[in-house]
This record gives C-alpha cells, structure tokens and sequence, in this order.
C-alpha cells in the first residue's frame, strides 16, 4: 500500500512537542501518520519516536485512514482513549452525587463506574482534585447556598440540601456560609462589614473586614466600582466606611505591594470551596519574586489534570496581593488573565523582582 508522504518536515508545526513529550491532554485534538509504518497515532503514543520528517498531523482518525494509514495496536487511536473513558466516568459520578439528597456511600459510586472502590478513589481526587466524599460535601453546601434565600424557612433549606440534621448543618455552619443561617437566607442582614478605600501605585484600592476578617481586598480604577462589587455579595449588610484605626489596614495592604515579603498579618475570613481553599493556599507557598505555572500548581494539590479548575479558582480569590495569584502564569512564563487586570499582574512581579533585587 502507498502511505500519503508528510509535506513537511513535522518539527516546525507546534503540535510536534506534544508528541514529543507524549502529552495525553492533546489526545482527541489530532492524530499523526507516520510514512514509514503506515499507521497513525495519538499525541500520548508510547511507541519509539518517529523522525519528523516522516510524521504528518490529521484532525481526526477518519482522516488519517482515507489517507491510508491504519491505527495503531499500542496506542488504539481510533477508540475512546482511556483517560477519556475515566473522565467520563468520574462526570457521570459528580453528576450522581449533584441530583441525590443523600451523600452516596464510596460502594455505590464505584459499583456504578465499574471499578473498585480503590481505584475509583483514587481516580476521582486526580480528576476533581478533592475525594468523593468532599465533592458530595461541597455539592450539599453549594445547593444550601442556592436555595437558602428562596425558602420560607432555615430548616426547609437544610432538609432540602441534604443534611439529614439541623445539628449536623448547624456544627458546621459558619465553615459553609461564612455567617450563621439566617444571616445568610436574609442576605446579609445584621452583618457588619466595615471598608476602607485608599489609593496605590496599582490604582484604587477596597479592603473590607467581616466579623471573621479580611473578607476582600479589590484593587480597579474606579472606586464606586470596587464598593458595588463588595456590597453585591450581602446586599442587606451594614457597610461601615473606615474610622482611622480601620483605614491604618489599607495601609498595610498598600505596604505588602511595596514590601511583599512582609506578609499580611491579619485574619482573612475566605470563603470558597474546598478544592479553591486548597489552591489559595497553594498560592500562598509561592515566594516574592518567583511564579508558579497553573500545571504547576495543579500537580502541587495532587490533581495534575485540573488545570482549568486552578485556573478558575485563582479567577474567583477575592483578596487582591494577600493571596499572590499574580504569580501564577502559562507554560513558558506568559501572563493569563487577571481579575484586576494584565497590566497590574505585570506591575506587581516587576516590583517583587525590584524588591527581591534590592534583598540581595
């Protein structure tokens, strides 16, 4: 059989380093041929490498076959890969814990998925990033969360989100919602959030402080700005503008962008999931004046293949500085997106790598 010869040499086409490095998060996205063998390959093929010269890239297997290549018997290229058929499962077992009222036992899940209970475990915390036990945790809190406001009663939500006790709920409370029940079903109301607005070399600069602590630190253009975004999460709070002892904490944030190796020492109250928590305090392991990349980060947690969930949870940290996602960044060491925007993430590395120059 004549194999359709590659037009170029493969090396120059960036898909290339995926095959070199047998990256299995670009299986699915193309197939390559090989002119000598006459057959075709995911990206993850643990098959000899093949020189580039020889190697042409196809969007899909249906493509590399009419151009006559025949899959390969490692790599299996035309089915379902295998990581694929794991992260399908571990959806249909969020899925399954999402709709029930109750917390499924380990047993349940596994049986459902077709694995033992071992390593459907161990599957779904490298998938998720978080065991399936906390997963359903998070679920029940999140579903509280969402229908708590809408309902008549504290108790009817409870019931509702799958907490078989108030008791239960009730240890647990100020850990899930930041605040007690009530406070929470009635947006906020009798809480107390004093603020403080002040001015930096990032801009304006919002901190405000819960009963718990630093609940927010927001850095933008537009001070008006920085107060609706803190007041649209408790619309019924009481929003207490800063006395001059409140406003010596602005001071103290505005230091740690100029001193970043000071540290906040402050309470924070932080509220977010488990797998955001476990990554804002990845975050905080990073040292001034270095960075840390989002695959870098995920590996840290013990869930390398959430990368897009780092990515999301560094998006949702609502203390600007006191928690650096400024120094997460891509492969290769260029800036993704920031809350507050590229040009302060590039402002606040440049001035820790000042600030780290001028430590040595």
């Amino acid at each position: 059989m004549r194999y359709k010869q590659a037009s170029c040499d493969a090396s120059s086409d960036p898909r290339w380093q995926s095959v070199v490095e047998r990256d299995a998060s670009s299986d699915g996205c193309f197939v390559y041929s090989v002119a000598t063998t006459g057959v075709y390959c995911r990206p993850s093929c643990p098959s000899r490498l093949a020189r580039a010269e020889n190697v042409h890239f196809h969007a899909t297997p249906a493509e590399a076959e009419q151009a006559g290549f025949r899959p390969c018997k490692r790599c299996k290229p035309d089915q379902v890969a295998l990581a694929q058929q794991h992260a399908a499962r571990v959806a249909q077992a969020c899925r399954m814990i999402d709709a029930s009222k109750t917390i499924l036992t380990l047993d349940t899940l596994a049986k459902q998925a077709g694995m033992s209970k071992f390593h459907f475990h161990r599957l779904f915390r490298r998938i998720t990033g978080v065991t399936p036990h906390a997963y359903a945790e998070a679920s029940r809190a999140q579903r509280l969360r969402a229908t708590l406001p809408s309902q008549k009663s504290v108790t009817n939500a409870i019931y509702d989100a799958g907490f078989n006790a108030n008791s239960r709920f009730y240890t647990k409370a100020d850990q899930t919602l930041g605040m007690t029940a009530k406070k929470y079903k009635e947006g906020g109301t009798a809480m107390r959030i004093r603020f403080a607005l002040g001015e930096s070399r990032m801009g304006s600069i919002l901190v405000a402080q819960s009963e718990r602590g630093i609940c927010a630190i927001l850095l933008g253009d537009d001070p008006a700005a920085l107060l609706e975004d803190v007041q649209a999460r408790f619309p019924k709070a009481e929003f207490i503008g800063g006395d001059e002892r409140f406003e010596t904490l602005v001071a103290q944030v505005v230091g740690l962008i100029e001193e970043p190796g000071a540290g906040l020492q402050l309470p924070l109250d932080l509220q977010g999931t488990l797998f955001q928590q476990r990554v804002w305090q990845t975050l905080n392991e990073i040292p001034p004046g270095e960075t840390a990349t989002y695959t870098q980060i995920a590996e840290r947690i013990g869930s390398p293949k959430a990368v897009r969930a780092v990515a999301g949870a560094c998006a949702a940290n609502p203390l600007a500085v006191a928690i650096p996602c400024h120094r997460v960044v891509r492969i290769g060491g260029d800036l993704a997106g920031y809350r507050w925007g590229l040009e302060r993430k590039q402002a606040l590395l440049a001035l820790e790598a000042q600030w780290c120059d001028r430590k040595k």
